[in-house]
């Protein structure tokens, strides 16, 4: 049965679970959730109304993190998203954690108070997100120091992770800069053919993107 994969293309998790697909030319179905009765269909699997949701022979797995994980059991394939040395593996979950709480958390607080009335905005919550992109940013560009990939010497979950995180939240609070080795390793990351897929199957959306879409990227 073909993987079905419940996502939007203009979604910062759904696009990090597709690099996946992409790297490994995994085959699969895409559910878009603008398709009628799509969407009634993910709320039956995931109350939450999250996705990406990947559906396989009864099984249902959801967050992007876990799918890719899901992936490399089931559909292994030449690019190692996952680590088979321990040590590696560990830094690279550490990796996904950073980049999705303190860079994707506090960008997305950026774009969920936009969409909310003006009366109901939370400067003080938006500021204090402001403050966290500054520190991961700072933190990053140090950590990205001689490096090529975020943990190890291959492309890995890390990246899947970064890559999204790091596009959005430019667009959102730009990266300084002085941060030369951050910006260069987006750089490395809007190149590699999987995540400039993802991009580019997203233009059309960009128009959605609640703060203006910058014209470059």
């Amino acid at each position: 049965m073909t993987i079905e994969l419940f996502s939007h293309p203009f979604s910062s998790y759904c696009q990090k679970a597709l690099i996946a697909f992409y790297e490994n030319d995994i085959p699969f179905t895409c559910r878009m959730l603008e398709e009628p009765g799509v969407g009634d269909e993910l709320a039956s699997l995931w109350p939450m109304k999250r996705f990406p949701i990947l559906r396989e022979n009864g099984r249902v797995v959801m967050e992007a993190t876990i799918i890719i994980e899901y992936l490399s059991v089931h559909h292994p394939g030449p690019v190692q998203l996952i680590p088979q040395d321990p040590d590696l593996a560990w830094q690279v979950r550490m990796l996904d954690c950073v980049f999705d709480n303190y860079v994707m958390t506090p960008q997305g607080k950026f774009v969920f108070d936009a969409l909310r009335p003006a009366e109901s905005r939370d400067p003080y919550g938006v500021e204090d997100a402001r403050k966290m992109l500054d520190t991961s940013y700072a933190w990053l560009d140090e950590h990205m120091r001689g490096k090529t990939w975020a943990a190890g010497e291959t492309f890995t979950l890390a990246d899947c992770a970064a890559a999204p995180s790091l596009f959005y939240a430019d667009w959102t609070h730009q990266i300084p800069e002085q941060y030369e080795n951050l910006i260069a390793y987006r750089a490395r990351l809007l190149a590699r053919p999987s995540f400039a897929r993802a991009v580019d199957e997203a233009r059309r959306f960009r128009h959605y993107f609640p703060l203006g879409a910058p014209d470059r990227d």
